[in-house]
């Protein structure tokens, strides 16, 4: 590890190592207007929500790094005290990428940018009409941590309405894919976020057995991640020795069409991710057996079938 203490880099140093570590962030595009009614938009990736009830959202306006200037959108903020935040999908980045550029205060980016204003039901801001979810806020507290360039500004809002549009939701809550996001990383790197969709269900309520629980031998597999481990100390249970004894007698016994008990075979079935044959095969040869139990063990893992991944994986201490 490299370690760094931030009174020991320049300010670009300490902003590079930030952009790169605490990623990807998500972009919030914030419309404001001025006291004199110019509108101006900016995107801000220091952003993020942080309660529901009221529902909170902050992002900072930070200093301009180069003379510690403060951005308009922060002066218009301490002026109006409102804003509309819009989130940013793939299809509008490269106009959101124009609005970043440093116009003047009297220039509308907007225009510049060739986004749509549209008016906003509760406040003077305008929406952007491109973005399929929108944010209607008033300004809560700004908190500033000091006066040299690139020194935060957190700008803390309550939400007031939201603007979601009715086609990204799948059962009830927006999809990823629909929406089709964009986060920011470090540089000049961007990351389309629906790309990359995984599942992962949170524990919630109910009783994980925890990491401390998992029996060693399949804490000290050589064949396991530490995110397989990670599953295993998810569940609820360990399923007792008849439960084992059991499944893998029917596996044993189930005949299944064109099904080869072989080394060849056992890889063909891997190669398909047939985690079910696989283990049936493994259990027919003796070669590698505990090995490639633990493999098909894997691939169930992978698809989330943990009933048979842990009876599969608790056979493997029987296995001589």
């Amino acid at each position: 590890m490299l370690h760094y203490e931030p009174k020991d880099l320049s300010t670009r140093e300490v902003h590079r190592l930030l952009l790169g570590g605490v990623a990807p962030r998500p972009i919030a595009l914030v419309s404001t207007i001025s006291k004199d009614g110019i509108n101006n938009l900016s995107p801000f990736s220091f952003f993020n929500a942080f309660g529901a009830n009221p529902p909170i959202v902050a992002f900072s306006p930070s200093r301009r790094g180069r003379d510690a200037t403060l951005k308009d959108t922060y002066n218009n903020l301490i002026e109006t005290k409102e804003c509309v935040i819009q989130s940013v999908t793939h299809s509008m980045v490269e106009q959101v990428n124009l609005t970043s550029a440093e116009f003047s205060p009297d220039i509308d980016e907007f225009v510049k940018s060739g986004l749509t204003p549209i008016n906003s039901d509760i406040v003077k801001p305008k929406r952007v009409k491109e973005s399929p979810f929108q944010m209607e806020c008033k300004l809560i507290e700004m908190k500033s941590f000091g006066e040299q360039g690139a020194s935060a500004n957190l700008a803390i809002c309550e939400v007031l309405i939201f603007h979601v549009a009715e086609d990204l939701f799948t059962d009830g809550i927006i999809d990823p894919v629909k929406i089709d996001l964009v986060a920011r990383m470090s540089g000049d790197f961007y990351l389309r976020a629906g790309s990359d969709v995984f599942v992962l269900k949170m524990p919630g309520t109910k009783k994980c057995i925890g990491y401390d629980q998992i029996p060693e031998h399949i804490i000290k597999s050589e064949i396991y991640s530490a995110n397989d481990l990670g599953k295993f100390g998810n569940s609820e249970s360990i399923p007792i020795q008849e439960e084992v004894d059991s499944f893998i007698k029917k596996i044993m016994a189930e005949k299944i069409n064109d099904f080869e008990e072989s080394t060849e075979a056992f890889l063909r079935y891997q190669s398909s991710e047939d985690y079910y044959r696989m283990l049936k095969a493994a259990l027919g040869t003796k070669e590698n057996q505990s090995r490639n139990v633990e493999l098909a063990v894997k691939y169930a893992l992978q698809k989330d079938d943990m009933d048979f991944a842990w009876k599969a994986a608790m056979f493997v201490k029987n296995i001589k």
